[in-house]
């Protein structure tokens, strides 16, 4: 179902140095501690990478409801996919509320 969601063309893609979903920049899952960052990585790259965590948790989520539908899966797994990906969405809709705000704040700066 996630993946009709995605390729339904709903989602538009930005040009530039390589095609990225407007999604990825808007999604965050949660992050592993790192000692240092590396300058090889871009902001796009980073969000894209991020978002596609998110999409990961949500399919995973999917999966584990229909799992459980069937009868296979233990309702302690279903209960923390889905929260999981639950707490992964609310991060990504946070984020693109913030990215947006910061979008509006700089087109209202004057020149």
């Amino acid at each position: 179902m996630i993946d009709m969601i995605a390729a339904s063309g709903a989602l538009s893609r930005l040009s530039g140095g390589g095609e990225t979903e407007i999604t990825s920049a808007a999604t965050m899952p949660q992050m592993p501690a790192t000692t240092g960052l590396s300058d090889s990585n871009s902001f796009a790259e980073v969000m894209q990478s991020l978002g596609k965590d998110v999409v990961t948790n949500l399919k995973v989520a999917e999966g584990q409801s229909f799992a459980a539908v069937r009868g296979e899966a233990a309702t302690r797994d279903v209960v923390d996919s889905i929260m999981k990906a639950e707490q992964s969405l609310q991060t990504a809709i946070a984020i693109r509320d913030k990215l947006v705000t910061a979008y509006l704040e700089v087109a209202r700066m004057q020149i």
